[in-house]
């Protein structure tokens, strides 16, 4: 009996060690877990340090780099503010221009205030005949202004009135010269009136503007033309000398010489010239030697009104 009882203390205590040996882990397990640990905590530092990268913090340079960047925008943005700015004062300008020349009864123009009063009015009849687009293409390409006085006559054909189109687009005024060039003084006041006024009707409808100056054929008014015309809000000129209508300047040479060498040459000078091909010739150098002479072309829309 006593030997069983030691027997069973025996049996006991060895499952107790089995038990315990198998609830505690070797130093060898331990060894390997805690380097386990290890690995797992210097890879979690690895990513941590990955995202930190990634969201690193913006240093002084990169401040500064942005700063400079934003000011370089800021300064184009201010210039194009600028830039605009200026283009709408251009524009303000131009629709409000204010008149700068007045027309006298000679029908030559005097400056107004300050205005310069060495300049001369190029004015261009019998347009569309022939030669009215090549010479609109001369007077832009040497910034010259000028008036052209057209006819009804010759602007019956679309060819025609695209030509007075083209040189309305160039920025040259069209003024009104009468439908078929005829003497006021010798047809009836309701003839006078259709010869104006179915003109200008034309012109508006090709250019897109009512004429704003008109001139007689042969320089002849009527008291009644000149009120139909005062009443339409037209400016009546006629001018201050022209040649290229009569015998000897019908060439080039000729006339380039006396539209410059005249003594009718004067400041606010109104110079008559046709729509022919000798005038076309002669104009560049008609231009270069008004310039030359000390003279600038008049810029129509410098030009006061009948109502201003």
């Amino acid at each position: 009996m006593h030997k069983i009882k030691i027997l069973l203390i025996l049996l006991t205590c060895i499952v107790m060690v089995a038990c315990s040996s198998e609830s505690e882990p070797s130093e060898d397990e331990l060894l390997a877990e805690e380097q386990e640990k290890n690995e797992n905590n210097e890879s979690e530092k690895g990513e941590d340090n990955d995202d930190t990268t990634q969201d690193e913090p913006e240093t002084d340079e990169d401040k500064s780099d942005e700063q400079e960047s934003g000011s370089e925008e800021n300064e184009s943005t201010k210039e194009d503010d600028v830039s605009n700015e200026e283009d709408d004062s251009t524009e303000v300008v131009e629709e409000n221009k204010e008149p700068q020349y007045q027309m006298t009864d000679h029908w030559s123009f005097k400056p107004i205030n300050d205005a310069p009063s060495e300049v001369v009015l190029l004015t261009i009849d019998d347009a569309p005949d022939k030669y009215a687009l090549q010479m609109a293409e001369t007077l832009k390409e040497l910034n010259a202004p000028a008036i052209f006085f057209v006819n009804g006559i010759f602007m019956e054909s679309e060819e025609k009135k695209d030509i007075i189109r083209q040189i309305h687009e160039m920025g040259f005024p069209i003024g009104n010269h009468t439908y078929g060039h005829t003497n006021l003084s010798n047809i009836s006041e309701e003839e006078q009136k259709e010869e104006i006024l179915s003109l200008s009707k034309l012109i508006e409808e090709v250019t897109g503007e009512k004429p704003k100056y008109f001139r007689a054929p042969h320089g002849v008014n009527t008291d009644f033309a000149k009120q139909l015309v005062a009443d339409e809000g037209m400016l009546l000129m006629n001018w201050s000398y022209g040649y290229d209508f009569t015998q000897g300047y019908m060439e080039k040479e000729a006339l380039a010489e006396i539209m410059v060498e005249t003594q009718h040459l004067l400041n606010g000078a109104n110079l008559l010239m046709h729509d022919r091909e000798w005038t076309k010739d002669a104009l560049e150098d008609i231009v270069n030697g008004l310039r030359d002479k000390g003279f600038e072309m008049l810029n129509p829309a410098l030009i006061e009104g009948p109502n201003q």
